[in-house]
């Protein structure tokens, strides 16, 4: 049996790597244990397959705030399921046997203080986890408790942005990051839009002229080939969540080659 993973410290975290590769980057959010308890590994190595540059694993919350009905439907149906922390942790124990793609786990904060701040950042450097998205945590409170503890066993935590972030909140949000800038490009919740308006647009070429050190990646509202390619044209990528699991809800996991095939 292979021992448990451990980072190089000398080597780039995957994401830092992957945001260097001259491409946009394609990531799919997926929520853990969605539509059966089962499917969390098999989607994520469909999804390598047919190749998505980054996954982004939500962890089912019962009181998700920011996220959509589809992503709410999806985190409920999980839970029920029988999805929690420590069942997704055994079930990413050897994804590094078959994955090689960044991973990042989404979720709110609650469970991972639930887990332990540190034992919760120990076991993503054992399985290979490379990030963590919890966009309940402020900046403030991570840079004061718990910045020491990602970078002790090597994870990037990624911060969001909206239309309304003021310049000089961005700004320090740069300064805090070391992966990338989750864009969100929109104020309301997780969803599928048809399409970008003159507001994403604008606030698309304001973040791209401040010369920002890290790159961004867009989320929420990217759900075809057409957003994808407009939520690009000046960040680095795309994340696509809700079309994804809407998919899922109505094709199982079976058709994964195929969405993606629609986006690029």
């Amino acid at each position: 049996m292979p021992g448990p993973f451990r980072i190089d410290f000398d080597s780039m975290n995957r994401i830092q790597e992957k945001l260097q590769e001259d491409k946009k980057i394609l990531s799919i959010y997926f929520t853990a244990g969605y539509p059966r308890l089962e499917d969390t590994v098999p989607i994520m190595e469909a999804l390598q397959q047919h190749g998505v540059d980054m996954i982004e694993i939500g962890l089912p919350f019962s009181d998700p705030l920011a996220d959509g009905p589809t992503i709410q439907q999806s985190s409920t149906r999980a839970l029920r399921n029988g999805m929690h922390t420590e069942l997704l942790f055994q079930q990413l124990q050897s994804i590094r046997e078959r994955i090689h793609i960044p991973l990042v786990i989404m979720g709110y904060f609650n469970p991972v203080l639930q887990y332990g701040v540190e034992a919760f950042c120990k076991k993503c450097q054992e399985i290979g986890i490379d990030g963590l998205i919890l966009p309940d945590l402020p900046l403030r409170e991570y840079q004061l408790e718990y910045e020491p503890i990602f970078k002790k066993y090597g994870l990037l935590n990624m911060f969001l942005i909206t239309p309304q972030t003021g310049e000089e909140r961005i700004r320090q949000i740069d300064q805090a990051s070391e992966g990338f800038i989750y864009m969100v490009s929109t104020a309301s919740t997780t969803g599928a839009m048809e399409g970008f308006g003159d507001p994403q647009r604008d606030y698309f070429e304001r973040i791209a002229s401040m010369g920002l050190k890290n790159p961004q990646i867009v989320g929420f509202g990217i759900s075809n080939a057409q957003t994808f390619e407009a939520a690009t044209r000046q960040a680095k990528g795309a994340i696509i969540g809700s079309a994804f699991i809407k998919h899922l809800t109505e094709s199982g996991i079976e058709d994964i080659g195929g969405f993606i095939k629609r986006i690029r």
